[in-house]
Protein backbone atom coordinates (compact mmCIF):
# COMPACT_ATOMS: atom_id res chain seq x y z
CA UNK A 1 0.00 0.00 0.00
CA UNK A 2 1.34 3.35 -0.69
CA UNK A 3 0.72 5.74 1.97
CA UNK A 4 0.59 9.50 2.37
CA UNK A 5 3.39 11.64 3.90
CA UNK A 6 0.56 13.62 5.88
CA UNK A 7 -3.15 14.11 6.04
CA UNK A 8 -5.26 15.81 3.60
CA UNK A 9 -8.43 18.27 5.46
CA UNK A 10 -11.76 17.08 4.40
CA UNK A 11 -13.72 19.31 3.58
CA UNK A 12 -17.52 19.48 5.24
CA UNK A 13 -20.09 18.17 2.66
CA UNK A 14 -23.84 17.45 2.78
CA UNK A 15 -24.97 14.34 3.56
CA UNK A 16 -25.99 12.85 0.60
CA UNK A 17 -22.85 13.53 -1.00
CA UNK A 18 -21.00 12.09 2.21
CA UNK A 19 -22.81 8.85 1.02
CA UNK A 20 -21.62 8.71 -2.16
CA UNK A 21 -17.95 9.73 -1.40
CA UNK A 22 -18.10 6.72 1.85
CA UNK A 23 -19.38 4.08 -1.05
CA UNK A 24 -16.80 4.91 -3.77
CA UNK A 25 -14.39 4.52 -0.90
CA UNK A 26 -15.65 1.27 0.42
CA UNK A 27 -15.51 0.25 -3.32
CA UNK A 28 -12.16 0.99 -4.02
CA UNK A 29 -10.62 -0.20 -0.45
CA UNK A 30 -12.56 -3.27 -1.31
CA UNK A 31 -11.32 -3.93 -4.57
CA UNK A 32 -8.13 -3.50 -3.68
CA UNK A 33 -7.88 -5.56 -1.20
CA UNK A 34 -8.96 -8.60 -3.39
CA UNK A 35 -6.56 -7.61 -5.67
CA UNK A 36 -3.69 -6.97 -3.35
CA UNK A 37 -4.29 -10.86 -1.97
CA UNK A 38 -7.00 -13.70 -1.72
CA UNK A 39 -10.16 -12.83 0.89
CA UNK A 40 -9.53 -14.50 4.14
CA UNK A 41 -13.31 -16.28 5.96
CA UNK A 42 -13.99 -13.23 7.51
CA UNK A 43 -14.16 -11.10 4.02
CA UNK A 44 -15.59 -14.52 2.50
CA UNK A 45 -18.33 -14.30 4.77
CA UNK A 46 -19.13 -10.95 4.17
CA UNK A 47 -19.55 -10.59 0.94
CA UNK A 48 -21.63 -13.62 1.24
CA UNK A 49 -24.08 -11.38 3.20
CA UNK A 50 -23.16 -8.17 1.58
CA UNK A 51 -26.51 -6.17 0.63
CA UNK A 52 -25.22 -2.78 -0.81
CA UNK A 53 -27.70 -0.12 -1.17
CA UNK A 54 -26.81 2.81 -3.76
CA UNK A 55 -27.68 6.53 -1.81
CA UNK A 56 -30.14 8.62 -2.80
CA UNK A 57 -29.50 11.09 -5.10
CA UNK A 58 -26.01 9.46 -5.54
CA UNK A 59 -23.88 10.27 -9.36
CA UNK A 60 -25.29 7.00 -10.29
CA UNK A 61 -28.65 6.87 -12.39
CA UNK A 62 -31.49 4.67 -12.42
CA UNK A 63 -29.70 2.10 -15.24
CA UNK A 64 -26.24 2.91 -13.49
CA UNK A 65 -27.59 1.84 -10.19
CA UNK A 66 -29.60 -1.34 -11.31
CA UNK A 67 -26.30 -2.52 -13.57
CA UNK A 68 -24.38 -2.42 -10.41
CA UNK A 69 -26.83 -3.87 -8.04
CA UNK A 70 -26.67 -6.68 -10.40
CA UNK A 71 -22.73 -7.49 -10.15
CA UNK A 72 -23.10 -6.99 -6.39
CA UNK A 73 -25.60 -10.34 -6.75
CA UNK A 74 -23.18 -12.36 -8.90
CA UNK A 75 -20.04 -10.97 -6.09
CA UNK A 76 -22.29 -12.23 -3.74
CA UNK A 77 -23.33 -15.54 -4.86
CA UNK A 78 -19.69 -16.12 -5.78
CA UNK A 79 -18.45 -15.69 -2.46
CA UNK A 80 -21.20 -17.87 -0.98
CA UNK A 81 -20.26 -20.53 -3.59
CA UNK A 82 -16.26 -20.83 -3.05
CA UNK A 83 -14.00 -21.65 -0.04
CA UNK A 84 -11.58 -20.23 1.51
CA UNK A 85 -8.56 -22.79 -0.26
CA UNK A 86 -10.63 -22.80 -3.59
CA UNK A 87 -10.33 -19.11 -3.41
CA UNK A 88 -6.88 -18.89 -2.35
CA UNK A 89 -5.94 -21.55 -5.10
CA UNK A 90 -7.57 -19.23 -7.98
CA UNK A 91 -6.17 -16.25 -6.25
CA UNK A 92 -2.18 -18.55 -6.71
CA UNK A 93 -3.19 -19.74 -10.26
CA UNK A 94 -4.56 -16.05 -11.51
CA UNK A 95 -1.90 -14.20 -10.26
CA UNK A 96 1.48 -15.90 -8.90
CA UNK A 97 1.69 -19.14 -10.57
CA UNK A 98 4.87 -20.73 -11.45
CA UNK A 99 6.83 -17.94 -12.45
CA UNK A 100 3.94 -15.99 -13.51
CA UNK A 101 0.24 -15.71 -13.15
CA UNK A 102 -2.41 -15.61 -15.96
CA UNK A 103 -2.74 -12.15 -15.21
CA UNK A 104 -0.19 -9.64 -15.11
CA UNK A 105 -2.35 -6.83 -12.76
CA UNK A 106 0.19 -3.80 -13.44
CA UNK A 107 -0.08 -0.94 -15.41
CA UNK A 108 3.21 -1.25 -17.36
CA UNK A 109 2.52 -4.50 -18.46
CA UNK A 110 -0.82 -3.44 -20.07
CA UNK A 111 0.63 -0.50 -21.63
CA UNK A 112 3.93 -1.11 -22.86
CA UNK A 113 3.90 -5.30 -23.02
CA UNK A 114 7.18 -5.08 -19.84
CA UNK A 115 7.14 -4.22 -16.38
CA UNK A 116 9.51 -1.10 -14.91
CA UNK A 117 8.20 0.64 -17.83
CA UNK A 118 7.53 4.40 -18.24
CA UNK A 119 4.35 4.36 -17.11
CA UNK A 120 5.75 3.50 -13.61
CA UNK A 121 8.10 6.34 -14.16
CA UNK A 122 5.52 8.79 -14.93
CA UNK A 123 3.12 7.17 -11.58
CA UNK A 124 5.87 7.68 -9.31
CA UNK A 125 6.35 11.42 -10.37
CA UNK A 126 2.80 11.69 -9.84
CA UNK A 127 2.43 10.13 -6.57
CA UNK A 128 5.65 12.31 -5.14
CA UNK A 129 3.83 15.40 -6.49
CA UNK A 130 0.76 14.60 -4.55
CA UNK A 131 3.00 13.80 -1.24
CA UNK A 132 2.79 9.36 -1.69
CA UNK A 133 5.71 7.60 -1.08
CA UNK A 134 6.11 4.36 -1.06
CA UNK A 135 5.38 1.39 1.41
CA UNK A 136 8.43 -0.47 2.02
CA UNK A 137 6.82 -3.41 3.42
CA UNK A 138 5.43 -4.06 -0.22
CA UNK A 139 7.19 -5.65 -2.94
CA UNK A 140 4.88 -5.10 -5.86
CA UNK A 141 5.96 -2.07 -8.02
CA UNK A 142 3.39 0.87 -7.67
CA UNK A 143 1.43 0.43 -11.13
CA UNK A 144 -0.35 -3.19 -9.35
CA UNK A 145 -4.07 -2.29 -9.65
CA UNK A 146 -4.47 -3.13 -6.12
CA UNK A 147 -1.96 0.08 -5.23
CA UNK A 148 -3.82 1.91 -7.76
CA UNK A 149 -6.87 1.23 -6.44
CA UNK A 150 -5.77 2.28 -2.29
CA UNK A 151 -4.34 5.49 -3.70
CA UNK A 152 -7.92 6.28 -5.21
CA UNK A 153 -9.47 5.47 -2.14
CA UNK A 154 -7.56 7.75 -0.47
CA UNK A 155 -8.07 10.57 -3.10
CA UNK A 156 -11.91 10.21 -2.79
CA UNK A 157 -11.60 10.23 1.17
CA UNK A 158 -9.87 13.16 1.07
CA UNK A 159 -8.17 14.87 -2.13
CA UNK A 160 -10.09 16.83 -4.39
CA UNK A 161 -12.07 15.84 -7.48
CA UNK A 162 -8.76 17.71 -9.42
CA UNK A 163 -6.89 15.41 -7.59
CA UNK A 164 -8.71 12.33 -8.27
CA UNK A 165 -9.85 12.94 -12.13
CA UNK A 166 -6.01 13.20 -13.08
CA UNK A 167 -5.08 10.67 -11.37
CA UNK A 168 -8.05 8.28 -12.62
CA UNK A 169 -7.49 9.63 -16.13
CA UNK A 170 -3.60 8.81 -16.46
CA UNK A 171 -2.91 5.13 -14.73
CA UNK A 172 -5.81 3.24 -14.63
CA UNK A 173 -8.27 4.51 -17.27
CA UNK A 174 -6.19 3.43 -19.85
CA UNK A 175 -5.90 0.16 -19.46
CA UNK A 176 -8.44 -1.33 -16.35
CA UNK A 177 -11.23 -2.77 -19.28
CA UNK A 178 -8.58 -5.19 -20.38
CA UNK A 179 -7.43 -5.89 -17.45
CA UNK A 180 -10.72 -6.91 -16.26
CA UNK A 181 -11.82 -8.36 -19.74
CA UNK A 182 -8.34 -10.83 -19.35
CA UNK A 183 -9.61 -11.66 -15.53
CA UNK A 184 -12.99 -12.42 -16.58
CA UNK A 185 -11.78 -14.86 -19.43
CA UNK A 186 -9.22 -16.42 -17.33
CA UNK A 187 -9.12 -20.36 -16.85
CA UNK A 188 -8.86 -20.27 -13.76
CA UNK A 189 -11.32 -17.43 -12.82
CA UNK A 190 -14.29 -18.24 -10.72
CA UNK A 191 -14.77 -15.89 -8.02
CA UNK A 192 -12.50 -13.56 -9.61
CA UNK A 193 -14.93 -13.23 -12.47
CA UNK A 194 -17.38 -11.89 -10.50
CA UNK A 195 -14.46 -9.54 -8.98
CA UNK A 196 -13.33 -8.36 -12.37
CA UNK A 197 -16.91 -7.95 -13.29
CA UNK A 198 -17.77 -5.66 -10.01
CA UNK A 199 -14.60 -3.52 -11.13
CA UNK A 200 -15.21 -3.03 -14.98
CA UNK A 201 -18.76 -1.75 -13.95
CA UNK A 202 -17.72 0.30 -11.15
CA UNK A 203 -14.25 1.87 -13.06
CA UNK A 204 -16.70 2.85 -16.02
CA UNK A 205 -18.84 4.50 -14.05
CA UNK A 206 -16.33 6.33 -12.23
CA UNK A 207 -14.63 7.11 -16.10
CA UNK A 208 -18.07 8.30 -16.86
CA UNK A 209 -18.22 10.88 -14.12
CA UNK A 210 -14.40 12.00 -14.24
CA UNK A 211 -15.20 12.65 -18.10
CA UNK A 212 -18.30 14.83 -17.53
CA UNK A 213 -16.32 17.06 -14.71
CA UNK A 214 -15.12 20.05 -15.35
Amino acid sequence: MIQPNSPQDTLLKPARQQDDIALRVDIYAMLARLFRQPPNQQILTWLSELDVQMPEGSMHDKAQMQGMAATWSVLRLAAQTTSLLAVEEEYQDLFIGIGRGEIVPFGSWYLTGSLMEMPLAHLRRDLAMMGFERDESVKEPEDHIAALLEVMAMLVESGTKEQQQQFFNRHIATWFERLCSDLKAAQSAVFYSAVAELALQFLNLEKTQFAAYH
